[in-house]
């Protein structure tokens, strides 16, 4: 007989598979499964217009491998809060980090229900680490790190990924009040880091993938120029090599030169010491 005192998992929301959903498109085209007809069909008729969005969204993931080797390594970073989460794929930020730093503590941030669903397949970290997944909108910076603070010492330095996420606000003056109000609940030595698109390597190709986008996906979405992106670090000391195309950013070596650019641009930076 059940334990009526036993937790019980959080119901599961009504999945609505009529409408192109975000997460599900982004699945789509890193290759998961967690996607539906009419994901696939707007995820292709974007494709049509910019034929790079797969390799786009690839490295964008490719970039948050980096980024999170990078701030568990070199920079020492020990807690990560990856705000707009998405749905679970390969190496996830706790995945990378606790390879890197068994002991690192994650916390996941999203207030989608599709990906509250699967929120348990992110809740399996290392036994000396923790892992956890929080409810909320980015937008109620308070609540975020109010919540992140159960898992998180927010005394101690924090790494901040907010990867495919901050296109979504499309005021100006919105978007670095986040920043602002994230970076300021954060200890010094703390770092952000920010993907996004921009277009300036395709153009009107990306702008007319957005707006397709626009006219059929949720929520919308704008691109910036990379020195708006650069704009969202105000105040916080950007890492080398600085806002560049995520295939840019501290890559691999390899025989054949540096990448091809894409129109996902990207930075890392560090809150200062000090006051």
């Amino acid at each position: 007989m059940d334990d009526p005192r036993a937790p019980h998992p959080p119901p599961v929301p009504e999945i609505d598979t009529t409408v192109s959903h975000s997460a599900r498109i982004w699945d789509y085209w890193l290759g998961g499964k967690e996607n539906y007809e009419v994901d696939r069909r707007l995820g292709d008729q974007i494709a049509a217009v910019l034929p790079d969005i797969v390799e786009q969204a690839r490295a964008d993931r490719l970039f948050l491998g980096r980024a999170v080797r990078f701030l568990a390594g070199e920079a020492g970073v020990r807690q990560f809060l990856d705000i707009g989460t998405g749905l679970p794929t390969a190496d996830n930020t706790h995945e990378v980090a606790q390879r890197v730093a068994p002991d690192a503590r994650v916390v996941y941030v999203d207030n989608d229900p599709l990906v509250l669903t699967h929120a348990r397949a992110l809740l399996a970290g290392t036994p000396e680490g923790a892992t956890d997944y929080l409810d909320a909108d980015l937008r109620d910076t308070e609540a975020v790190l109010r919540g992140a603070g159960a898992t998180l010492d927010l005394t101690r330095p924090v790494a901040i990924t907010m990867l495919g996420v901050m296109w979504h606000v499309t005021d100006d003056a919105e978007a670095l009040g986040i920043v602002r109000g994230l970076m300021a609940g954060t200890a010094p030595g703390s770092y952000l880091a920010i993907a996004h698109p921009t277009t300036e390597i395709t153009g009107e190709r990306m702008a007319a993938a957005i707006r397709e986008w626009n006219r059929f996906g949720e929520p919308p979405g704008i691109h910036r120029t990379p020195r708006q992106i650069e704009n969202l670090f105000q105040g916080l000391d950007l890492v080398e090599p600085g806002v560049v195309s995520c295939t840019r950013w501290r890559p691999e070596a390899t025989p054949f030169g540096e990448p091809e650019e894409m129109d996902q641009f990207c930075g890392v930076a560090r809150k200062p010491d000090g006051p």
